[in-house]
């Protein structure tokens, strides 16, 4: 029996066993503590809900000075001896501030624990920006409390999102606009999550290329509660390397630090993970993954990566199982982060959900088709059924324009599907017309009132009323009869604006036809 040959892979010349730092504590959830605790924070020109203008704490004192000597003496320390790399500094960010709070205002984003609106910082901006500056430079500048809110996920469950204060988020968007340029350009090229440029459409490209080469297999890896489980003591460690300014370190140490108000009113102290939600945090995430992108690619690995969804493509079907093996031992032991073992799989591609689609590849002529996954066809029949209830009470031309503004954002995502998924769109758009018809009867109300509007739209009068008065039938029923198939013709919803789905994806898709330039002879260009 021979031994089969690594999956194009190459083989490392010496490998560390890695092991884990002594005195670190197993990950855990946060500890509550008592709820009268304040925090130093930058003191508003204006009341708050809690506090009134005449409560509202200083923007500098003394107690804040002496958190912030204790705060910077158990800081990082940067790693940047011998080196000359770009580095970030505090004075930067402070320059940044009213642009990155013209981005936090153009996001229009819920308020924090303060209870303060975006139009209520606004309206005391210039003189907000100056305090802000000073705090910050002399270190006296403290991160609030964030607030917790639950969402539901797609695939069940909750997701938990942290709010943090305006002022805060215009902070933390300064110092995302000043590491940025610090950190993109080392970034992996097959990263694609949060990043300038790139996002789901051309991590989608990269995996079809992948399949077309020949990788047919995919070990789907997906980590569980990603950004809770984020190591701080790694995460800090790796921003220490590039930079210098001990005052930022610190200021994001504190970031990472601040506690958590639940729904309930207790504060949750934050020992690991980064807070989702926040403008810094993918940033921050792509930090931390971007170790497992170096050493993906140092194995030789066709990889595609999206924020905590990682797929990697190979040859076999034993190479897959080898790859996961491997791969789940490198993220649980060296980067400490968990994979979540029921949404983690090695299969084909057409049978996973990455980004929405799903990948096959055609054994005939070896076309790559990108598709719909199950789960977006299923999110998609929801949604419609959401936007077209039984009992829709406005008009029928209010319907069709809320159809056709989610529809465009729809195909703004799934647009570059292929022509495989053209039957799905074509399915979709007949059982929108269905829901339509039957939103319509509902309207007529009684069946006679039926039988003589469809008489009107040239359905002939023995046939509609036969239709109607076939037995005892629902409008969900009555809307697939012959009868109402003729008088509400697709050409019926089209005249009160709705645009299926499929024609908008050949606008889309079909190439744009130039017209041919008109070329002089060139005995005449010469002249």
């Amino acid at each position: 029996m021979t031994r089969q040959k690594s999956e194009d892979c190459s083989k490392p010349k010496s490998r560390r066993k890695s092991a884990l730092t002594e005195g670190q504590e197993h990950p855990g959830g946060g500890k509550a503590v008592p709820v009268n605790e304040q925090a130093w924070q930058l003191g508003l020109r204006f009341g708050t809900a809690e506090n009134g203008l005449a409560q509202a704490k200083p923007l500098v004192g003394v107690a804040a000075r002496d958190l912030s000597r204790a705060a910077t003496t158990a800081g990082p320390k940067p790693r940047s001896k011998n080196r000359t790399v770009m580095s970030a500094t505090m004075e930067e960010v402070t320059e940044r501030l009213n642009e990155a709070f013209q981005a936090v205002a153009s996001n229009k984003g819920a308020p924090g624990p303060d209870r303060q609106r975006i139009e209520q910082v606004k309206a005391c901006w210039d003189e907000l920006e100056v305090e802000l500056s000073a705090a910050l430079l002399e270190g006296t500048y403290r991160p609030g409390e964030i607030r917790r809110v639950w969402i539901p996920k797609a695939g069940g469950g909750q997701r938990g999102l942290g709010i943090p204060n305006v002022v805060d988020r215009v902070v933390q968007e300064a110092v995302r606009r000043v590491l940025e340029p610090l950190y993109e350009p080392t970034f992996h090229p097959n990263s694609h999550g949060f990043r300038p440029r790139r996002g789901c459409h051309t991590a989608i490209q990269q995996a079809r290329g992948y399949l077309e080469e020949g990788y047919e297999w995919v070990v789907d890896i997906d980590l569980e509660k990603y950004f809770d489980r984020v190591h701080h003591q790694r995460l800090m460690a790796r921003l220490a390397q590039r930079v210098a300014d001990r005052r930022l370190l610190v200021l994001i140490g504190q970031m990472l630090k601040a506690k958590v108000v639940m729904p309930d009113g207790v504060k949750v102290s934050t020992e690991q993970g980064v807070p989702q939600g926040g403008p810094l945090s993918p940033l921050l995430s792509n930090i931390v993954l971007d170790e497992l992108d170096r050493e993906l690619s140092r194995r030789g690995h066709r990889f595609v990566r999206y924020a905590d969804d990682c797929n990697v493509y190979v040859r076999s079907e034993r190479a897959a199982h080898r790859v996961m093996a491997s791969l789940t031992s490198f993220i649980e032991r060296r980067l400490r982060l968990k994979v979540n073992a029921s949404k983690s799989a090695v299969a084909r591609p057409e049978e996973r959900h990455f980004l929405g689609f799903s990948l096959r590849c055609e054994p005939r002529d070896g076309d790559v088709e990108v598709l719909l996954s199950k789960r977006s066809k299923e999110r998609l029949a929801a949604k419609v059924k959401e936007l077209t209830p039984r009992n829709w009470g406005r008009s029928l031309k209010a319907c069709i324009a809320g159809i056709n503004a989610y529809l465009l954002g729809w195909l703004s995502h799934f647009g570059i599907c292929t022509a495989g998924a053209v039957r799905t769109m074509q399915n979709t758009d007949a059982h929108i017309r269905r829901r339509l018809r039957a939103i319509q009867l509902l309207h007529w109300k009684r069946k006679r009132t039926i039988a003589k509007k469809l008489t009107k739209l040239g359905v002939r009068k023995r046939t509609a009323w036969r239709g109607v008065y076939r037995g005892r039938q629902s409008s969900w029923a009555l809307s697939h009869s012959p009868a109402v198939d003729r008088g509400l013709r697709n050409a019926y919803f089209a005249e009160r604006g709705l645009v299926p789905l499929v024609e908008r994806w050949l606008v889309k898709t079909q190439p744009i036809a130039a017209p041919v330039q008109l070329r002089l002879p060139w005995d005449k260009a010469r002249s």
